[in-house]
């Protein structure tokens, strides 16, 4: 069984899991206000990378968060990490897993899946580049012997 610092989850639902856990330690800590707000406001997706074996625990965050608001996740997640060694971000079957906290509000369109970015999962977005290659007047090197 997946667990998400001691909670039990299934892999879809490992980084809503996480997050809650993450939100219900961070009681009582330095800034605590402060980071509930931002996690509220905050997207985490969990991404494993199958060739490293790393789990990612991916922090969306919206863009007008300012340099000191992720000072503050970043301290208080780290505090958690430190506190809770016995509970590792992620583990499979009571086995610790290799895992890392990314903080990005860089937006990636989605290719697959429920939140799928429109036209993205079809030749849309490379039509722009199709029609100007087979623009007239534009030679068709193709077509040469």
């Amino acid at each position: 069984m997946w667990k998400a610092l001691g909670k039990d989850a299934m892999y879809v639902e490992l980084g809503d899991v996480w997050k809650q856990q993450v939100i219900e330690l961070s009681a009582g800590k330095n800034n605590y206000e402060k980071f509930m707000d931002l996690m509220n406001k905050t997207d985490v997706k969990h991404l494993f990378n199958g060739s490293t074996e790393i789990h990612n625990f991916m922090l969306y965050i919206p863009k007008e968060t300012t340099p000191e608001e992720i000072q503050i996740m970043a301290d208080v997640i780290l505090s958690i990490a430190k506190e809770n060694l016995d509970r590792p971000f992620i583990s499979l079957d009571d086995e610790y897993q290799k895992s890392q906290v990314i903080i990005t509000n860089d937006d990636e369109p989605e290719l697959i899946g429920k939140n799928r970015t429109e036209g993205y999962g079809s030749g849309k977005i490379f039509m722009p580049i199709f029609e100007s290659l087979s623009r007239p007047g534009r030679a068709n090197d193709s077509s040469f012997d």
